[in-house]
């Protein structure tokens, strides 16, 4: 039986010949007689109807939920659900081993329930790329790569076996080995096709190259026109194993690009632009769809970046049709000359084909004329805050007076109720002395705002040729004058891919940066992960002892809190040419733009237009990017080194859980799946976890970096026999949920009201008003059977596709998260683990409401027929006896996800029917 629609209810099945080839389609032209006219529908909902064709069966998909699409164009906007399966899933490790151990732990539930674990297999192909893994511990030097892979492998040993046994016990399971690449920057000079391939009852079907990917990233592949959006693990899981992903027919926000960028103008600035805009507008859960004729000047690579940062403006996506500049780029990256052709021919067909002058309908749209971007930075906490460079200094001043209010007050308070204080010797001690620190008996001065951490770094710019190449340039020049990086700066180079230094090499740049000391540290997202490894002790001990806001510069997507090192408080995104330029400097304290940021071998100053590369400069080195880079680094690009085909892997379809891993343990998750699921009660008496304020992200929730030896995961892993040195980090340990749940709000920069808005990872336990770790809180309550809320603000869960953030708030006990509002994957997360998501309405706060923490919750109205967006009934019971109550909205936004929750989670729901066929 063909896989596809045999309903075919609009006669849509319709052949394509493409030179001696012939394909089946889904013809969008033939619903103009039924449904009308979509041909100004938006190119990405396009690839959703497409998609509703192939798979209509009067069941999942139906004629209405083809009709609400097309009829979208009335409305621009819609509340249909409708069933959405992508072509493929893509992930990464940090996200990966975890999904990989749930599938171990399905088919161990399977056979435990005597089934065939077999029947655990993805049905999509599967691609996981490691490349969250290595971290820059050595650096400047030209072992820095060879021994940063050598110490990846030592300390990931067990994850890496364990995915080699996924390779070979999962049919349509790939992995990519570590030392290659960033997956998003390999699927979009490899995996990805534009327009993929399938067969059903030996015909050769072609329809949108589609996918889902475990990092948020995973947005990047709409630069070549592959509409593609992150989903947590937990998701992507259930998308693999057959699972339509739910959604309704989305917004679409149009981005109108004119004109072209100015000369010294990066892509990256124009991305900051672009985020800031997108961010104001507010495109939550949107797609964002660009056009426009600028973009036939707009490079893919640079289409790349801007779809890349979906995430940080908000957005499921920011889709770019597919062009002529498209196809340029599959034929340098070494396409299919037959997939190229079928490329144009199939989108020309179907109307995904950008042309001249192309007005889509879309919900909203704004504009930006390129001409007008001007070089910028974003930061010192958040992606969407820009900063032009000039006002760099103004914008760190400001962050040092936020930061040192708090102690002002307090040391006022304390003052007023007399004598001197702690902060007062503190502020003694560090004026009696300059700050500085000590390396080989020389004694450098440390200052507020120096650049500690100059990182070329992440998919975002890494995969950008010309950004890159410009980074090379300006090496060359700061080298030709004899510029070096200042003492306390640790420097480093992560390209997304072997391509890049392929041609940094042809180019005759390499040399230049590793003179600088911007030597290949791993291919990886090594910095803007969190791997940005230690800094050297004696600038470590002088952040602590002088209690300095240093800054990190990073070529990055992300700059939030505690995430690129936890002593570093102030992180800026910029291009990595600015990334270099930073480095010289050595602080973020001036106005790089006019001051003078060094001083060559001839004692003259130099500013930053003396080493900065012009457009023709840049324009000449990109020649040397050819196809036949991509044709060699890709040749073999699941094979892996010597090291990794050596690993041993088990031969079992299950997996042999070993009891002394600290790296891979069986999760509790579906212990009782062979049990009825529990009926869904209102939530009683319940207490508060933790109050939290805005923007609160998944690295808040469930930290990827480093583990500290005192913090409740750091004490577990101690008492399992594993020295600190060896703690690896959060995210490598995501396949071991005992030390997950613990660093669950482990953060060392979150902030619970409970206590005032201290930072790091506790509460107060409220029987016995002791502080403590939010998890030691969460085990007594667990041990009282006493069910918990999470109180917070605004953007909940922005940030990574992170599935420990929802999994960690699971077993901790939480039942209930209550916030302002949502961002799209966790909210989905939290679903897919059976944590209620629940919204305040009527513009209540948990100002407005009072709630401070001390407070018991009872939720009413949730039952077995719980409905997508009811409002529920809080009852709260305060400490003084006296109760009140408010309306919430219940944040299960579509029925398949009230199926989801009923059944305990997403996964479990799966599970269930798997054992009941």
């Amino acid at each position: 039986m063909s896989k596809y629609s045999k309903i075919n209810s609009f006669n849509a099945l319709q052949p394509l010949s493409v030179g001696e080839k012939q394909y089946q389609i889904f013809h969008l032209k033939a619903l103009e007689t039924a449904l009308g006219d979509c041909s100004r529908l938006p190119k990405s909902l396009k690839v959703l109807l497409e998609n509703l064709l192939r798979f209509e069966d009067d069941k999942t998909v139906k004629k209405q939920h083809i009709q609400a699409l097309v009829d979208w164009q009335k409305t621009r906007c819609s509340e249909q659900e409708i069933q959405y399966r992508p072509a493929r899933v893509l992930m990464q490790d940090f996200t990966g081993v975890p999904a990989v151990v749930d599938l171990a732990a399905m088919r161990a539930a399977i056979a435990k329930a005597g089934g065939d674990p077999n029947q655990i297999n993805p049905l999509s192909p599967v691609d996981l790329v490691i490349d969250h893994s290595v971290m820059v511990d050595y650096y400047a030097t030209e072992q820095a790569f060879s021994e940063n892979v050598a110490l990846e492998m030592y300390r990931n040993a067990e994850r890496y076996q364990f995915l080699r046994w996924g390779q070979s016990a999962f049919q349509q399971f790939r992995v990519v080995p570590p030392g290659t690449g960033i997956c998003h920057q390999v699927n979009l000079e490899y995996l990805a096709q534009a327009v993929w391939l399938g067969e059903s009852e030996g015909q050769s079907f072609a329809f949108p190259d589609t996918l889902v990917g475990t990092d948020s990233h995973t947005t990047m592949i709409n630069g070549l026109g592959v509409l593609g959006w992150g989903v947590g693990g937990i998701e992507a899981e259930a998308a693999m194993l057959g699972q339509p992903i739910s959604m309704l027919i989305p917004e679409v926000i149009g981005f109108k690009l004119t004109g072209k960028l100015r000369e010294g103008i990066t892509a990256t600035d124009l991305v900051l632009t672009i985020t800031q805009m997108l961010r104001q507008k507010g495109v939550v859960g949107k797609f964002v769809e660009f056009y426009g004729d600028g973009l036939a000047d707009l490079a893919l690579a640079d289409r790349a970046t801007i779809a890349n940062m979906a995430p940080e403006y908000g957005a499921t996506c920011g889709f770019f049709p597919i062009d002529e500049v498209t196809l340029d780029y599959m034929r340098l990256t070494g396409r299919d000359a037959q997939r190229i052709a079928l490329t144009e021919a199939y989108c020309k067909a179907q109307g995904l084909w950008r042309h001249h002058g192309d007005e889509p309908i879309f919900t909203d749209s704004l504009s930006l004329d390129m001409n007008t971007v001007q070089a910028s930075v974003a930061g010192p906490k958040r992606p969407q805050d820009r900063v032009v460079l000039a006002d760099i200094p103004k914008a760190f001043q400001a962050m040092l007076d936020l930061d040192l209010k708090p102690s002002i007050e307090a040391t006022e308070r304390m003052r007023n109720e007399g004598g001197g204080t702690a902060i007062d010797a503190k502020s003694a001690a560090l004026h009696s002395e300059q700050p500085h620190f000590e390396i080989d008996g020389h004694r450098y001065p440390l200052q507020q705002g120096d650049v500690v951490i100059s990182a070329i770094t992440s998919c975002t710019n890494t995969s950008n040729p010309s950004v890159m190449l410009a980074a090379g340039l300006l090496a060359k020049k700061a080298v030709e004058k004899g510029l070096k990086l200042k003492p306390w700066v640790k420097s480093s180079l992560a390209p997304g891919s072997k391509v890049v230094t392929d041609y940094l090499t042809a180019a005759g740049l390499l040399p230049y940066l590793d003179k600088l000391g911007y030597n290949l540290v791993g291919y990886g997202c090594t910095t803007c992960i969190g791997n940005s490894g230690p800094l050297l002790k004696p600038i470590e001990d002088a952040i602590q002892r002088f209690d300095l806001n240093v800054a990190s510069v990073l070529s990055g997507n992300r700059n939030f809190e505690g995430r690129v090192h936890p002593l570093v408080k102030s992180n800026w995104l910029a291009s990595p040419p600015l990334v270099i330029a930073f480095g010289l400097a050595g602080t973020i304290r001036l106005n790089i733009s006019q001051d003078v940021i060094a001083v060559d071998k001839d004692g003259q100053d130099v500013y930053l237009k003396d080493i900065w590369p012009t457009q023709s400069d840049i324009q000449n080195v990109l020649q040397k990017v050819d196809t036949e880079m991509f044709h060699k680094e890709y040749a073999a690009v699941f094979d892996g080194d010597e090291t990794w085909q050596a690993i041993a892997i088990p031969d079992s379809q299950t997996y042999v859980w070993q009891e002394d891993s600290t790296y891979i343990r069986h999760p509790p998750f579906f212990a009782d799946i062979d049990q009825p699921a529990a009926p869904i009660e209102n939530i009683k008496s319940a207490n508060i976890l933790a109050v939290l304020g805005d923007s609160v992200t998944t690295d808040h929730i469930s930290p990827a970096g480093n583990i500290k030896k005192d913090s409740p995961a750091g004490r577990y892993l101690q008492q399992q026999g594993v020295a600190p040195q060896d703690f690896n980090s959060y995210g490598s340990r995501r396949g071991n949920h005992e030390v997950m749940m613990r660093g669950t709000f482990a953060n060392i920069r979150i902030k619970n009201e409970m206590l005032g808005g201290e930072e790091g990872g506790n509460t107060l336990y409220i029987p016995s008003q002791e502080k403590m770790s939010i998890y030691d809180a969460a085990m007594r309550y667990q041990e009282q059977h006493v069910p918990l809320v999470i109180i917070a603000g605004k953007e909940y869960g922005t940030g990574s596709s992170r599935d420990w953030a929802a999994k960690g708030t699971n077993l901790l006990g939480v039942k209930a998260v209550i916030a302002e509002s949502f961002e799209r994957i966790h909210r989905s997360n939290l679903v897919g683990m059976g944590v209620l998501p629940l919204q305040f309405i009527d513009h209540q706060t948990r100002h407005t409401l009072n709630l401070t923490g001390h407070e018991q919750l009872s939720i009413d109205g949730l039952s077995d027929d719980i409905q997508p967006h009811q409002h529920l009934t809080v009852t709260v019971q305060r400490a003084d006896g006296s109760r009140d109550e408010f309306q919430v909205l219940c944040r299960i936004d579509t029925l398949n996800e009230v199926e989801y929750f009923k059944a305990g989670g997403i996964l479990h729901y799966v599970l269930r029917h798997i054992l009941a066929a």
